[in-house]
């Protein structure tokens, strides 16, 4: 008990202080955003610059001095922000001072010398934005996600509204069942109450229980495209993987040699295809037999790469296969990958999306004889092909990813899935209860209630907060 009215206490000073910190990016620039909260900004505005009643949301060019010295550390524009129409719903400002190193320090040492101002921990202007009811808790992770977006496609996906309205939507449906309900069993033998009010609430529960089934079945598409598809380069020795690597990378991110088994441990590279966050992995080739005990590790990790990946790209040699089918008239090239895919040990890749690659195709002389639609043709010596297989790729990562919108919104926080998975659970037992008993009933729809409340943040708890603010940076 102690132990929480002290952290309570700790956040409520805190709280009350007025926090400031550089919001813009480190290091040399041409313009630095130096940015105050709290209850003295105003007064932190005054010492710096000498303004009193200024003019709200309006740019002022002013010389920005040391309270204790005054000495002019620099000339530049300042805003004001008065709560609760501010980011934080506080009294709020920024200073728009140049972005050398010393002129930003002189600034931030200035307002560090002020009663009542200390320097910003990492995310609390916006957990101050949260606590001041300006951003929900899905709002303040799209933020989160904004700021840690890579590609076009993971940017368009942070539509926090969407998400929020569509959360909350649900959660305010979900109040008016659960008072609908008690109000059904504190007035059931009196005539105060209409009939068939539990009917229309039962309807509303179902409607709202297969929207979240249907929202929930979305094939982890938003998780994918926040943290990457993970995509795994898989084929037997020596035909061309860690060439394909490269080739995709533009750059030799992998050693390439004419030996077999050359690449031993995993490699691993993020890229952007097609606006889609690909996180790529270069294995060891597979096969059956080999003495070489380190090769024989990286086999085991190939394959355990192989059993995490959303997506494969499987690599064959195309005058391999160009010599086997003449060999074994009249097979086909369907023929050849089965008992490929055999060889290699990957019984189920038809449960996974595949990119099925033919390289080494400029030392076949015929093509027709290989050809399939479902079949890539690369050169990585010429470069032939590589067009086709970026845009094979980037098909399959707009299946896996979607493609999110305001009316789609995609949920992208495994948080969100525990949540609405614990809600859906509970939504069905009140639907279970609503003909026998309404009493237990109203219990499991207050139970959907609290989960709801936690993925909005209508409840929470710090340590939630902490886990969530971790990861941002100071000045936001």
């Amino acid at each position: 008990m102690f132990k929480n009215l002290n952290k309570t206490f700790k956040f409520f000073l805190r709280k009350q202080s007025t926090i400031y910190a550089l919001s813009s990016g480190q290091g040399k620039c041409g313009v630095a955003v130096i940015r105050v909260s709290g209850a003295s900004t105003e007064l932190a505005l005054k010492c710096l610059t000498g303004l009193t009643n200024p003019k709200p949301r309006t740019a002022i060019l002013r010389s920005i001095k040391h309270p204790s010295s005054h000495e002019v550390l620099d000339k530049g524009l300042v805003l004001w922000f008065p709560g609760p129409h501010s980011f934080t719903g506080e009294d709020s400002c920024e200073f728009h001072v140049h972005g050398g190193i010393a002129v930003v320090s002189s600034v931030l040492n200035a307002l560090g010398s002020l009663p009542d101002c200390r320097l910003a921990e990492p995310g609390e202007f916006t957990r101050r934005a949260f606590h001041n009811a300006k951003l929900d808790l899905t709002e303040v992770e799209g933020l989160a996600d904004l700021l840690q977006a890579e590609t076009e496609i993971q940017r368009k996906q942070v539509i926090w509204s969407a998400l929020s309205k569509l959360y909350n939507r649900w959660r305010g449906s979900l109040i008016k069942s659960v008072a609908h309900v008690e109000a059904h069993i504190d007035f059931e033998e009196t005539e105060t109450i209409d009939e068939g009010v539990l009917d229309l609430v039962v309807q509303e529960i179902q409607i709202m229980r297969d929207e979240i089934r249907k929202h929930l079945n979305d094939g982890r598409k938003g998780e994918l495209l926040r943290t990457g598809v993970k995509t795994v380069i898989l084929g037997a020795p020596n035909v061309g993987k860690s060439s394909l690597m490269n080739l995709l990378c533009k750059r030799p991110a992998a050693i390439v040699t004419p030996i077999e088994g050359t690449t031993r441990d995993i490699l691993e590279v993020t890229l952007n295809i097609g606006g889609y966050p690909l996180v790529l992995t270069d294995t060891a080739g597979l096969r059956s037999e080999t003495n070489d005990i380190i090769e024989k590790e990286g086999i085991i990790r190939a394959k355990n790469s192989y059993d995490c990946a959303d997506l494969v790209i499987l690599v064959l040699d195309s005058l391999k296969v160009y010599s086997w089918l003449h060999n074994h008239p009249p097979s086909s090239t369907s023929d050849y990958l089965k008992c490929y895919i055999e060889k290699l040990g990957l019984y189920d890749l038809i449960n996974k999306e595949c990119v099925i690659v033919f390289n080494k195709s400029d030392l076949v002389q015929d093509l027709l004889d290989l050809q399939n639609s479902e079949i890539v043709h690369l050169s990585c010596k010429s470069e032939d092909g590589v067009s086709n297989l970026v845009n094979t790729i980037g098909n399959k990562l707009r299946k896996l990813c979607g493609e999110p919108s305001a009316e789609h919104p995609s949920m992208n926080q495994v948080r969100h899935r525990q949540h609405l998975s614990n809600c859906l659970k509970c939504l069905d037992s009140s639907l279970d209860r609503s003909s026998s008993d309404t009493v237990l009933m109203a219990e499991h729809l207050r139970k959907a209630l609290r989960h709801l409340g936690y993925l909005v943040g209508a409840t929470t708890t710090e340590q939630l907060l902490d886990v969530i603010f971790k990861d941002f940076c100071i000045g936001k």
